[in-house]
């Protein structure tokens, strides 16, 4: 348990668990660190995985005195790889951390890399005429977006938690309200909100075609916030090794819900 000092005060939360080639594990918007313990503590033997918290996010909460957007949780990645002299990392993020990844890789490029897993995430989530593959299963526009700038947060949190486990809809509201209530008072509100427009306002597809490292892409099916066909975009603009995991009945939670499956395959990537 240790913490890595940015500039202006700021600390960021990680941990290590494990010896031998380092594995970094990226979380999702409103997640942290915890949503890995199992799949590396069962793993510790075969790698070093590192596990940290995002700015604005549970331990890492009150990293939160400047501006945060997409590429500045990119720097912050770039700073705990440098500060822990890392090469030959395998880089894996689900959701937002997958985002996290794809920026780190337009901003610094593969050369600290060994090979780099992207978890149910899109690389434009605002759908338009050309595009069918971003958020809400190609069903979020820009006009949507718009929308829900203003709105009560929580309100939209939950339509975020009910698109990503669709069985969430049939919670009573109070009860579902008081659950999702639990999950922000980890986090801090601000950051969430710069960090859903960030994501909303990049467009990554051209990140892909300039990996050099192998590339793994860990989607569910059915899906819940993003489609299954992603995969196979993936594989048609991705120009180095390439290949796709399917978690069959899982939603986009599918590492909570499939933690030993998701264990095997990544033991399989190390």
């Amino acid at each position: 348990m240790s913490y890595l000092n940015l500039r202006n005060g700021i600390h960021l939360y990680y941990e290590e668990i494990g010896t031998g080639d380092p594995v970094i594990l990226m979380h999702g918007w409103t997640s942290n660190h915890t949503i890995y313990l199992r799949p590396a503590k069962k793993l510790q033997h075969k790698a070093r995985f590192i596990l940290y918290d995002h700015r604005g996010h549970y331990q890492s909460k009150e990293a939160n005195r400047e501006p945060v957007s997409m590429d500045t949780l990119a720097d912050d990645l770039h700073a705990l790889i440098q500060h822990l002299s890392l090469s030959n990392v395998t880089l894996l993020g689900w959701s937002m951390g997958a985002g996290v990844a794809m920026n780190y890789i337009r901003r610094y490029g593969c050369d600290a890399l060994r090979q780099v897993v992207l978890c149910d995430m899109t690389p434009k989530q605002i759908n338009d005429e050309s595009w069918h593959l971003g958020l809400y299963q190609g069903h979020y526009t820009m006009a949507d977006h718009q929308a829900s700038i203003g709105k009560d947060f929580l309100s939209l949190y939950r339509s975020f938690a009910v698109g990503a486990k669709p069985i969430c809809a049939k919670m009573p509201t109070f009860i579902l309200n008081h659950v999702l209530k639990k999950r922000l008072m980890l986090c801090d509100e601000s950051v969430l909100r710069t960090l859903s427009a960030s994501m909303k306002e990049q467009d990554l597809r051209d990140v892909i075609g300039t990996i050099t490292v192998p590339l793994t892409y860990f989607y569910a099916v059915p899906g819940s916030l993003f489609s299954p066909e992603l995969a196979a975009w993936y594989r048609k603009h991705c120009h180095a090794p390439f290949q796709a995991v399917a978690f069959h009945n899982s939603t986009h939670l599918f590492i909570s819900e499939h933690p030993d499956q998701f264990a095997d395959q990544l033991e399989r990537l190390l």
